[in-house]
């Protein structure tokens, strides 16, 4: 059974071979290796594409001269969903081993089982932290403008951002909604060009509101106003909006898995040149591990490593045989109760 909660698709309850946390390049990667060797997959993420759908230009990834960010992740997306990758937009809060498999609970309440975990959360949306947001995600309030926008057409919403973020989030919401107040603490919105800015303003549909910060999100079963103050007055003032956008960039956010894998010093996820991380069965890819390089194209191959790490995993659980490269498609014959080597 499932519900539609503006983007979010809530899964009830479900059990699965592998579930991979994150829809970055590293998760989606992970996931389209997984789907291909036959796990049942479940991707679980807040958002879409993660950091990399911001970078307006991406000329180091094989196989492209140059691509936007956003292009590359909706191939990667189109390509995990047509092998079979169930890929769903929620928010993990709790992990935890049960006997041989792992329990994974999201904000929705849906929860779900799986022999196997990869951790690619990256780097997570930060979050106002006010009153109100977290009784509205997906009720109204977004960490996705990209995934979301399409969504509040012809609506009123708020844009809490900052920096590419608020912009990139700014530009895409003119295009869609009827008015955007696009909030943020400063005098300026970043280090952004004049020009940039008057354009936006030229739109007609964009309100930038400075010195201000956004205290509270207000509403019922859904978003109905924010409250806002003004930093240099101290007044407050409520604004009614449809939905509210949180574009202040991204940290990592390993709080979910938090004493069920060993962190590093900065908040990292150790893992092995296997991406086994010290829990037996989770594995981690991307941003979020303790690789010191942080690139698209390490994130992919530690997603593909991960992946393969979770497969020869299950199959050792189960007892079957485990993979060594896979470069072609021969998925599991469950019919026959074996993995197959490849």
């Amino acid at each position: 059974m499932q519900i539609t909660k503006y983007k979010w698709v809530v899964l009830l309850s479900g059990s699965y071979d592998v579930i991979v946390i994150g829809a970055g390049i590293a998760g989606l990667t992970a996931s389209i290796y997984t789907s291909r060797l036959g796990l049942n997959t479940l991707v679980i993420s807040r958002d879409l594409g993660g950091q990399a759908i911001l970078a307006p230009e991406i000329q180091n990834f094989p196989g492209f001269l140059s691509i936007r960010g956003l292009d590359l992740i909706k191939r990667i997306e189109e390509q995990a969903r047509a092998f079979g990758a169930h890929i769903v937009f929620d928010e993990v809060v709790n992990v935890k081993r049960e006997n041989s498999s792992f329990k994974v609970e999201t904000l929705s309440g849906a929860s779900h089982n799986a022999l196997a975990l990869i951790l690619a959360l990256g780097k997570a949306p930060k979050e106002l932290n006010v009153p109100g947001e977290n009784k509205f995600k997906g009720r109204g309030v977004s960490y996705c403008s990209i995934c979301d926008a399409p969504l509040f057409k012809d609506k009123v919403v708020a844009l809490a951002g900052v920096g590419e973020s608020g912009l990139h989030a700014a530009s895409i919401l003119s295009n869609v909604v009827r008015k955007c107040y696009w909030i943020f603490p400063g005098t300026k919105p970043g280090l952004i060009e004049p020009e940039v800015l008057d354009s936006l303003r030229n739109k007609g549909n964009v309100e930038l509101l400075s010195r201000s910060r956004i205290i509270e999100i207000k509403g019922d079963v859904r978003v109905r106003s924010v409250v806002i103050k003004d930093l240099s007055s101290g007044q407050l003032r409520e604004l009614k909006v449809d939905g509210v956008f949180v574009e202040m960039g991204h940290a990592p956010k390993t709080d979910p898995v938090r004493g069920l894998v060993k962190l590093n010093e900065r908040g990292e996820v150790i893992v092995n040149e296997l991406c086994e991380t010290s829990c037996p069965g989770v594995f981690a890819a991307g941003d979020i591990t303790s690789m010191p390089y942080k690139q698209a194209v390490i994130s992919a191959g530690q997603g593909a490593i991960a992946a393969l790490s979770a497969y020869n995993y299950i199959a050792k659980v189960k007892g079957y045989r485990g993979v060594i490269k896979d470069w072609k498609h021969i998925p599991i014959r469950r019919e026959e109760g074996l993995f197959l080597g490849i």
